[in-house]
């Protein structure tokens, strides 16, 4: 079993808390904004082991294979927990008790920000999607 020390090492080297932010599908009615909040960590395909053994300490979350196609990389794969109740009562508290170490500790602060945000549909007015693009835009800075 991986020890909470390394998620923490591997979330900082390979992991990321990224935000996307959906329009409006208006061809299929839909009239909000969608918030999708993901935590992930991304490896070389060779590392998919690895990866399962991560997805067994969470005791949650996917894995996905990713093609690449840029020519100076190499196909992976993505463990990722996108689920907002998983990411809040999980995630959230697993790196408050256990603090990142790099630059991402300051993306993970603004991914717990909007996903509070996401929670309460803030991204259903025009006030909270403005509130939302502004914390998003000092991520991954």
């Amino acid at each position: 079993m991986l020890s909470a020390d390394y998620i923490v090492g591997l979330t900082d080297g390979e992991g990321s808390f990224t935000v996307f932010l959906n329009p409006p599908n208006k061809k299929y009615g839909s009239v909000h904004y969608r918030i999708q909040c993901r935590y992930y960590i991304k490896m070389r395909e060779d590392e998919l082991p690895l990866l399962e053994k991560v997805q067994k300490f969470w005791g949650c979350g996917k894995i996905y294979f990713q093609r690449e196609y840029r020519k100076n990389q190499r196909d992976n794969y993505r463990f990722e927990i996108f689920n907002y109740d998983l990411l809040k009562q999980v995630v959230e508290p697993f790196f408050k008790r256990h603090p990142l170490e790099s630059k991402r500790i300051k993306d993970f602060e603004l991914f717990c920000q909007i996903l509070d945000l996401a929670i309460k549909k803030a991204h259903h007015t025009k006030r909270g999607i403005h509130k939302i693009v502004k914390l998003k835009s000092k991520m991954h800075a």
